[in-house]
């Protein structure tokens, strides 16, 4: 184990949140280890401004509970807790140990036969708990009493090095974890870092393990993917290692063999870049909405020249490509059905009738639904200047975009309650 001084790492302890160094001096005092472990230290020594803090601690999370009166315990695969220090939530986790220790129990760890972890609770010293961390750049441990940087799995010399790395075998650890695959690809777009040859070269065996996560959780993988203002360099990484298959498989594999889908998506990508590196609203809808298009337009145009009335086509596909992706990526409602509308509206833009022009602008979902259409203008669709015409026409009714109110069938409904009897 690596101990880096003060004046050798430079870390400023006033840039860590007091929250954070309340919770481990609470620790401490209760007779326990704590250090500020992970992502928090990372980016300390690389920019000093990290936005979360956890902590690392030999504290069971029932002895971590027991310290503090506002903290939860949370997961069962792999069990942590949540301590809240005013408005700040801290994550606390217990040293992990290894599976094939004497703790390893059928209650407290479990694998498939491929060796995916299903139940992580296997608790074990400092030492183990760095070698399963994921990442080298993810496993040092800054201790706030002598300010030193513990680091086990040379996380700064990767840092130097401007390299991502998994730590041990990067098949085993896929195999225990396919989500660290798309880790790997996060935290290479978000740190501008070179992926590690053997970490990379596994990612083409083990990509499709990602078919077995849970739907759902691969969409929480989609907002930490492309809702941090890096998502370009990410869908770009995605796509060298061919992953994005696993989260929209029909969409992903349009954008492999049409440059322009891939063009559009891109365009989309940088957008919402651009957006929250101004702190201006973002919503995962415009994304998906602009990542399935591949998937939607080929099916429309079919439909559309076989006859079908151009709402009901729309209507249709937008149902069958939402339900085909939610069993890869589970993409909730108040997702989905703005999503729709985006898609639904681009034939009423591309129709531009004249009675319809202010009814048109001034729904919710407009203003998303013509930057849609532009993306697919500059992606080489010919819409025959659609974009230009509803340019001026906002130029020429700056007030009536976005003014309707929202749709009654766009709100919840609520289950009417139940008489008690008497």
């Amino acid at each position: 184990m690596r101990v880096i001084d003060k004046a050798s790492h430079g870390i400023d302890q006033a840039a860590i949140s007091r929250a954070a160094l309340s919770v481990v001096h609470r620790l401490r005092e209760g007779g326990f280890e704590a250090f500020i472990v992970g992502g928090a230290v990372r980016d300390l020594l690389i920019n000093g401004q990290p936005k979360d803090f956890d902590v690392a601690t030999n504290a069971t999370p029932e002895q971590t509970k027991a310290l503090f009166r506002s903290a939860r315990i949370i997961g069962r695969r792999f069990q942590i807790v949540h301590v809240r220090q005013g408005r700040e939530i801290i994550e606390v986790t217990t040293y992990r140990g290894h599976h094939d220790s004497d703790e390893a129990k059928p209650s407290t760890s479990k694998q498939s036969e491929k060796g995916l972890l299903l139940r992580d609770n296997v608790y074990g010293s400092l030492e183990d708990d760095a070698k399963r961390r994921d990442l080298t750049v993810n496993a040092m441990y800054y201790d706030p009493d002598d300010e030193s940087v513990l680091d086990q799995q040379s996380g700064l010399e990767d840092i130097e090095a401007r390299l991502i790395r998994i730590i041990g075998d990067p098949a085993t650890r896929y195999r225990e974890d396919p989500v660290r695959m798309l880790r790997v690809v996060r935290f290479s777009a978000r740190l501008q870092f070179d992926i590690e040859s053997e970490t990379a070269e596994a990612i083409a065996v083990c990509g499709p393990l990602l078919s077995e996560i849970p739907a759902a959780r691969l969409f929480d993988e989609f907002l930490k993917l492309f809702m941090s203002g890096h998502a370009k360099s990410t869908f770009l990484l995605l796509c060298n290692y061919d992953l994005l298959r696993y989260l929209t498989p029909e969409a992903a594999e349009r954008i492999a063999k049409e440059p322009r889908y891939k063009q559009m998506v891109t365009a989309a990508m940088q957008s919402t870049d651009q957006r929250v590196r101004k702190d201006r609203p973002v919503t995962p809808a415009f994304l998906l909405a602009a990542m399935l298009w591949p998937a939607v337009q080929p099916r429309y145009e079919a439909l559309a020249q076989a006859g079908e009335p151009q709402a009901q086509a729309m209507n249709s596909i937008g149902q069958q490509v939402t339900a085909e992706t939610c069993l890869h990526t589970a993409i909730p409602k108040r997702f989905s059905i703005p999503m729709r509308e985006m898609w639904e509206m681009q034939g009423k833009l591309e129709a531009r009738k004249p009675k319809r022009i202010v009814d048109i602008m001034s729904q919710r979902r407009f203003r998303a639904a013509y930057d849609l259409l532009l993306l697919r203008e500059q992606a080489g669709e010919q819409l025959d200047d659609c974009g230009v015409f509803w340019t001026e026409q906002q130029q020429l009714n700056p007030d009536v975009v976005g003014t309707a109110p929202p749709r009654e069938d766009s709100k919840p409904t609520r289950r009417p309650r139940r008489r008690r009897r008497q």
